[in-house]
């Protein structure tokens, strides 16, 4: 495929309006607020603005905020929801998709309220509905979590 061929399927930006008609999080539990690279089934850019706002602050931890991992491997996540979605079309919006791994998952450095996560995804295969990622999050240009995970699409 030609450059400009490759041009024709990236998208250079996914804001959070577009976000909520792809993936049928809410909040208090939508993590991502915008997709800031997309390269259709290949890789995303997912950025999370954390901040002192959050509802799991208020217990994790009380007079010293540390965003959950579990919490940052979710919005690894969802960026690679909005990928899978982005590369599959309309007809996969709001359909929900379930973990069905997370391996080797990594935290190198509390992520804290004041910080904007760069979420990085790239799809290492997908065989029908179950997709695996890869996925490596950073602040200030300085990796905080990384993890494999994997998915499936489930009509319904």
């Amino acid at each position: 495929m030609s450059q400009a061929a490759e041009k024709l399927d990236d998208v250079a930006t996914v804001y959070i309006s577009r976000i909520v008609e792809m993936i049928p999080h809410r909040y208090p539990f939508l993590m991502i607020d915008r997709v800031v690279e997309l390269r259709k089934g290949e890789s995303a850019v997912g950025i999370k603005n954390v901040s002192i706002n959050e509802p799991f602050f208020q217990g994790h931890f009380p007079g010293m905020p540390v965003m959950p991992g579990v919490l940052i491997v979710e919005s690894m996540a969802q960026t690679a929801a909005v990928l899978v979605v982005q590369t599959l079309g309309a007809e996969f919006e709001g359909k929900k998709v379930y973990f069905m791994a997370i391996d080797r998952a990594r935290f190198r450095k509390p992520v804290v309220p004041g910080d904007r996560i760069e979420l990085h995804v790239r799809k290492e295969q997908n065989r029908g509905p179950v997709w695996k990622f890869s996925g490596e999050c950073k602040v200030d240009g300085k990796l905080v979590a990384e993890a494999t995970f994997a998915a499936m699409i489930i009509d319904g």
